[in-house]
């Protein structure tokens, strides 16, 4: 079950704590829990209005198998757990609304001013924005705009919602192949088209797909889209066009177009840091940035031999707790802990 989505902060306000986290997503959450094994607290600041990132925003049905531990855990499912894990430290979220700008104030501190007016200051800042701010690549479609959000859907939120329905799935990638082999089983009809008859998608996906189409139970389509029709944001056909058929309609009430993300680092790439290739370089020990006090964990960082897997962003999340400690309690001596076995750790989590 979906846990309630947190109450974000009011918004134009002045805020203080020890560690201000960019990105809500798996690696920013799990750092909200590493950082408060060490009682600091931390301000998570999303542009999107709930945690989880692309698990949650995009993916939110879709199985995940590689967390360890976890044999198999969709999106929502993982991000609902990080919550949970994390609810001891009573971190404060500020959803909805993007980290607009960053200064250093003469005590070192970091301010983080927010689009909406809030300031946020703290002693560390960890950046875990995945690859930043994101935004679907829409269809080249007049007018696809008053069917969005209704019958047009760039992600699957819920997978009951296209029960019974006639959907049209548009794309090559992973994506693409990936909910229509989900979604096949309980829609009434599924049609995959692509440009071409070539997908970037795994191979095993592929081969699943080409037999439920020789099975007849997925129609593939080579064509280029080229609109919709319906009336009140409610399709009702799909306009295509092949050198072979010229134009031609199909029938649905659904279109999922999944053309990829693009990737934006937004006022990110303002905050004064060395970037390659719209990602961070971080060291690997500490995994800081070339700006002293500043941590970027995640998709968004790069170093040599870096994988981008969740389970990597959370390796990275511990390390950089060690260190964002030393930052934000000068003087303090860090004592490391297991949970498994320190009595105050367990007092901290609520589980003693």
């Amino acid at each position: 079950m979906t846990t309630e989505k947190p109450v974000s902060a009011p918004a134009g306000q002045a805020y203080e704590t020890d560690v201000i986290i960019v990105g809500a997503g798996p690696v920013g959450l799990f750092a909200v829990f590493e950082l408060g094994l060490l009682d600091l607290k931390s301000h998570v600041v999303d542009v999107l209005d709930r945690p989880g990132g692309q698990c949650a925003e995009l993916y939110p049905e879709k199985p995940i198998y590689d967390i360890p531990g976890l044999p198999v855990v969709t999106g929502q499912g993982l991000t609902d757990a990080l919550m949970q894990q994390i609810a001891p430290f009573k971190p404060t979220f500020h959803l909805n609304q993007m980290a607009e700008s960053l200064e250093r104030l003469p005590d070192g501190k970091f301010k983080l001013r927010t689009e909406l007016g809030s300031t946020i200051t703290g002693s560390v800042l960890v950046i875990a924005a995945g690859g930043g701010s994101f935004v679907p690549r829409k269809p080249k479609i007049e007018g696809i705009e008053a069917f969005e959000g209704k019958s047009v859907h760039y992600a699957v939120r819920q997978m009951e919602r296209f029960r019974g329905r006639d959907i049209v799935i548009a794309g090559g990638g992973d994506s693409a192949l990936d909910w229509t082999l989900y979604l096949q089983p309980i829609a009434k009809s599924t049609t995959l088209i692509h440009r071409r008859d070539d997908f970037r998608a795994a191979p095993h996906s592929v081969a699943q797909m080409r037999k439920l189409v020789a099975e007849g139970k997925v129609r593939l389509e080579i064509a280029d889209l080229k609109g919709v029709t319906g009336a009140d944001g409610q399709i009702a056909a799909i306009n295509c066009h092949t050198k072979e058929k010229g134009a031609y309609d199909i029938a649905c009430n659904e279109l999922l177009a999944f053309y990829g993300l693009t990737m934006k680092l937004g006022p990110i790439a303002e905050f004064g840091l060395n970037l390659h290739e719209n990602l961070i370089p971080v060291d690997t020990e500490k995994f800081q940035t070339s700006e002293p006090g500043i941590f970027a964990i995640g998709d968004i960082n790069t170093y040599p031999g870096k994988l981008k897997l969740i389970l990597s962003g959370f390796h990275e999340g511990a390390l950089m707790a060690q260190a964002a400690f030393k930052v934000a309690r000068p003087g303090e001596r860090l004592v490391f802990l297991y949970t498994t076995s320190s009595t105050d750790l367990q007092k901290k989590l609520g589980v003693q």
